[in-house]
Parts: structure tokens; sequence; C-alpha cells
């Protein structure tokens, strides 16, 4: 089964190609394409600081069915304390700027990001717009408006 999806990316550096990969999948089962810093110098990030981190490229969903996800990488997190900002940026189908990280430094210490880091991972999933209606009641659930922690320790 071939669930490839033809995405156009732009360089936005010379850097891309040349001493910064495009994204890339590190293994044939990987959900996501690892983003790098496309940097030319390190950058520090501050403990409890945050950065903005360019990544080089700019790209173009095939149409407004996709949405790119860009999400942390769980080893800069568990390692490093290194998370997104905002947790997951979210790339709409109609954003053609180049992608950006803001990435926070949860620890105390000082972080230093080199040129070419692996700083994020992108995914591209299928998006549905949902319709709301407006009505009085909702249907009953077991669960019901239980809400945080309400079902389990």
């Amino acid at each position: 089964m071939n669930n490839n999806l033809r995405v156009h990316v732009k360089k936005m550096s010379p850097l891309i190609g040349e001493q910064i990969p495009l994204p890339y999948y590190a293994t044939k089962g990987a959900a996501g394409m690892d983003l790098c810093a496309c940097i030319e110098e390190p950058v520090l990030i501050p403990g409890r600081g945050k950065a903005r981190i360019p990544t080089g490229i700019a790209i173009q969903l095939p149409s407004e069915n996709y949405v790119a996800l860009v999400f942390p990488r769980s080893g800069l997190a568990a390692k490093h304390g290194i998370n997104m900002a905002n947790s997951v940026g979210v790339i709409d189908s109609d954003y053609t700027g180049e992608i950006q990280c803001v990435l926070f430094n949860q620890e105390e210490q000082d972080y230093v990001i080199q040129p070419g880091d692996r700083i994020a991972q992108l995914v591209i999933m299928p998006i549905i717009q949902a319709e709301l209606a407006v009505i009085e009641e909702l249907a009953e659930t077991e669960r019901g408006s239980g809400g945080f922690g309400s079902t389990g320790k």
C-alpha cells in the first residue's frame, strides 16, 4: 500500500541541501519527518527561556484537506528539557511561509542548539473541517460531563 503524498518544499536558505538536510523520515516506520535547525551559528536557549529556530523550508500542502503538525522531539525533551513553546505547531494548508520552531528550555541550565540539530518533527495528516450544529441537549453517555481525572486515578 502506497501512502505517499507529494508536498512541495521551498528552500528558504542556501544552507538547505548543503549543510542542513531537507526534512526526512529517520526510519521506515516513522510518522514524522525530522526538522533540523537551519542556523549558521549555535543558538543558546537560556534556562527557562525560549528561542525561535528557523528550519530553512516552507511547504505547500496539496489541498485544504491536509494539515502539517510540528511536534517536539521526545529525545530533546527527555534528555535536555527542550520542548516546543506552543506544544504543537499547526501549519495550515494556506500558510506558505518558513516553518520556524519556538523552543522552550524547561531546565535551569542553558542549552545550545547546533546548526543541523534535529529540533522537531513534521507530521502531515488529513483534516476535516467540522460543521457546528447548535442543539439544546447532548445525547447521554456513560461518562457524561465528568472531567479531569473522572475516568480513573
